[in-house]
């Protein structure tokens, strides 16, 4: 029996169109992204690296209405770096919540990169494992960070485990969350990160139901995941790899997941977030098509916006 997620509301976002920067010739063209994004279906958009899309509240209003697209989430990046200012990270913050405020969205999804390493180099940046006075810092900065967001911009923040961060286990990410305040803090639950580092997705569901805010959607390759952990490879280089694939080929179960997030009850978005830079601007709208039409065919989403 599939499961019937009738409170689940699936989209997508730049990531799967190979966007990871705000602008870079590799990337595809944001209006051939949004083209492609209606094209394959999709009704509920997640921003992406601010810049990418026009950050002028009322163009990116029209690019988005005349594709029937609707904003589910901004998205705050590049900002987690170990030398980064917390002031710059407020003020980046900030920006992208004004943005996502004006889109009608609630919700704000920050992604810690650059994590202990360099994407590209593989060189570390600093230990994979943060001090206690350095984790203290990254607990009490999520919660401030959570409490400007929903105190002066009525969002919701999501944060984002990532591999080659210092939450990026399940270990990790449980420990995340019990030490902040769950009043700021929610999690951005992103299965394909989890599953590289093996955690078990479906359990950190059911033991955190009520911390789990938004759902990154995606798979990877178990094989490629272990050969990156052998080969000491930064997450960047196993992406280029092939480590990010297309469901139902990878790790984890999405049906087990579905199942989980179906349990919870609740109102979320799960978008689509397949790890494909760079890439062909010619491959990424087959892959979302299929995608979308496989998560259909084991589960039930609200797919339209009702605004």
């Amino acid at each position: 029996m599939t499961p019937s997620i009738r409170r689940l509301r699936l989209g997508s976002c730049p990531d799967s169109w190979g966007v990871w920067f705000a602008d870079d010739p590799r990337q595809t063209p944001w209006p051939r992204f949004l083209d492609e994004l209606s094209g394959a279906g999709y009704r509920w958009l997640e921003l992406g690296p601010y810049g990418y899309l026009p950050t002028d509240p009322a163009q990116l209003r029209d690019e988005l209405a005349r594709r029937d697209l609707v904003c589910a989430g901004g998205t705050v990046a590049g900002v987690g770096g170990p030398h980064k200012d917390f002031a710059d990270v407020v003020a980046e913050t900030r920006k992208v919540a004004e943005l996502t405020r004006a889109l009608g969205a609630r919700n704000l999804i920050f992604v810690p990169v650059p994590g202990y390493r360099d994407d590209v180099t593989g060189a570390y940046h600093e230990p994979a494992e943060l001090s206690p006075e350095r984790w203290r810092t990254l607990v009490d900065n999520s919660n401030t960070l959570g409490r400007i967001l929903a105190e002066e911009y009525g969002l919701a923040m999501r944060f984002h485990p990532h591999a080659d961060y210092h939450v990026e286990t399940q270990t990790q990410t449980e420990r995340f969350l019990a030490d902040t305040d769950p009043r700021w803090v929610s999690l951005c639950l992103d299965t394909g990160h989890l599953a590289y580092r093996r955690a078990d997705v479906p359990s950190l569901i059911r033991k955190y139901p009520d911390r789990i805010g938004y759902v990154h959607i995606k798979q990877m390759d178990p094989a490629i995941a272990a050969r990156a952990a052998a080969e000491d490879l930064p997450f960047g280089q196993a992406v280029a790899r092939g480590a990010s694939v297309e469901p139902p080929a990878g790790a984890p179960d999405v049906p087990s997941v579905l199942t989980a997030l179906e349990e919870l009850d609740a109102d979320l978005f799960v978008v689509v977030e397949q790890d494909m830079y760079p890439v062909d601007f010619d491959e990424p709208l087959p892959i979302a098509t299929r995608t979308r039409a496989y998560l259909n065919s084991v589960s039930t989403f609200e797919e339209r916006a009702h605004r």
